[in-house]
């Protein structure tokens, strides 16, 4: 096995174990082992990890009634052929029919629950999106508006979900407001920065306006990822030399910040997360942040043949595509006219896959932003 086949293995198995820490599955499990006693009358999930995370409280719960809300293709059929389980896929990162579809279903769900009814809201990244319910006057076509400026012009998650709360009818705790029972638990996987349950779907489970008992807890975040990675890079018997969670900024920003880091560094593994933004020009090609970002770094390393460095989402895609990120190194930036054209037209997954670069997941069942992960050879 060459250096560079090694470095791809240990990256893809450091990543496996951070994606396990964080499973929507395993989190929603551990969670409420340590909770008091609490058996809910309606398990609802919304988001990327949607799936995992209601699997884990059925395991619990069964055969518990749920809604689930979740990603096209992010259903498993075992959730799909549960009679007691209702499944909603529908648009991510634009909304579409079916987000509104699914924002009715949950208003509804949540309004129809008796006085002494509990209920189980466990909440993902991609919530704002995959779910809402729009105020009278405002129509899909200018809520996908909406949405595709704030992602084309690089706004932050931030700044994005405080747009969206304004219009909406769920967000911002309004969905927990209508639920007039006597308790909601809200669980929730963090992916934005500073791990806010008021920023986490736009608020979807925010507690703030509750008429009922509420509560809410993060169960998964980008710091646990982190550390698994980290403890599985040392199992490897590789040395962890940073961990981080500063991967915020323009890709184009970021990408000598972290190649500077790497620069004259010594042997071992570096760990940055974060969400990374990226301004896309007219007619974008395909690739999202974590492509761009990767391919970015691929220039700052080219020649090099000691290091290899995997960028990629947490959730498994980036962007508009099936990719979750790249994984490249010395020999990435081989056709430098076309890789900085395709950096141009936001079209860096076209290059990654012609150059055998592109790391693919498919669904995690998780989603606590992104991870850069470099290892560096002695």
């Amino acid at each position: 096995m060459t250096g560079r086949e090694s470095r791809e293995q240990k990256l893809k198995q450091i990543w496996v174990a951070a994606i396990a820490a964080v499973s929507g599955g395993a989190a929603v499990k551990n969670a409420l082992a340590a909770d008091e006693s609490f058996t809910p009358d309606l398990i609802i999930a919304v988001g990327k990890a949607a799936d995992g995370m209601c699997t884990g409280a059925l395991e619990k719960f069964p055969p518990g009634k749920a809604l689930v809300v979740t990603k096209y293709d992010h259903a498993s059929p075992a959730l799909r052929a549960n009679p007691a389980v209702d499944v909603i896929e529908s648009g991510h990162p634009i909304p579409d029919q079916n987000s509104l579809n699914a924002g009715l279903a949950l208003l509804t769900r949540v309004q129809a629950m008796p006085p002494d009814s509990r209920v189980l809201l466990l909440v993902s990244g991609g919530a704002s999106a995959l779910a809402e319910a729009l105020p009278e006057g405002m129509t899909l076509s200018d809520l996908r508006a909406m949405t595709d400026e704030m992602i084309a012009t690089g706004k932050t998650i931030g700044q994005i979900n405080a747009r969206r709360k304004q219009a909406s009818l769920i967000k911002d705790g309004k969905l927990v407001a209508a639920f007039s029972g006597a308790e909601i638990r809200v669980y929730a996987i963090s992916d934005v920065e500073g791990d806010g349950i008021e920023t986490i779907g736009s608020g979807l489970g925010d507690c703030h306006r509750a008429v009922a008992t509420a509560s809410s807890k993060i169960i998964a975040s980008n710091r646990i990822a982190r550390e698994q990675a980290a403890g599985k890079a040392a199992e490897l018997g590789l040395t962890v030399r940073l961990n981080e969670e500063t991967l915020y900024g323009d890709v184009f920003e970021l990408a000598p910040v972290v190649a500077e880091r790497l620069r004259d560094a010594p042997p071992g593994v570096y760990i940055w997360g974060g969400e990374p933004t990226v301004v896309l020009p007219e007619n974008p090609g395909r690739g999202g942040r974590n492509q761009s970002l990767a391919l970015a770094l691929a220039e700052h390393v080219a020649g090099r043949d000691d290091i290899t460095i995997l960028v990629a989402g947490t959730d498994g895609t980036d962007g508009p595509t099936s990719a979750a990120g790249g994984l490249v190194d010395g020999r990435t930036w081989s056709d430098p006219e076309a890789a900085r054209a395709a950096l141009t037209k936001a079209d860096a997954g076209s290059y990654l896959k012609r150059h055998d670069s592109l790391f693919v997941t498919g669904p995690t069942n998780t989603n606590v932003m992104d991870l850069a992960i470099a290892i560096i050879d002695g």
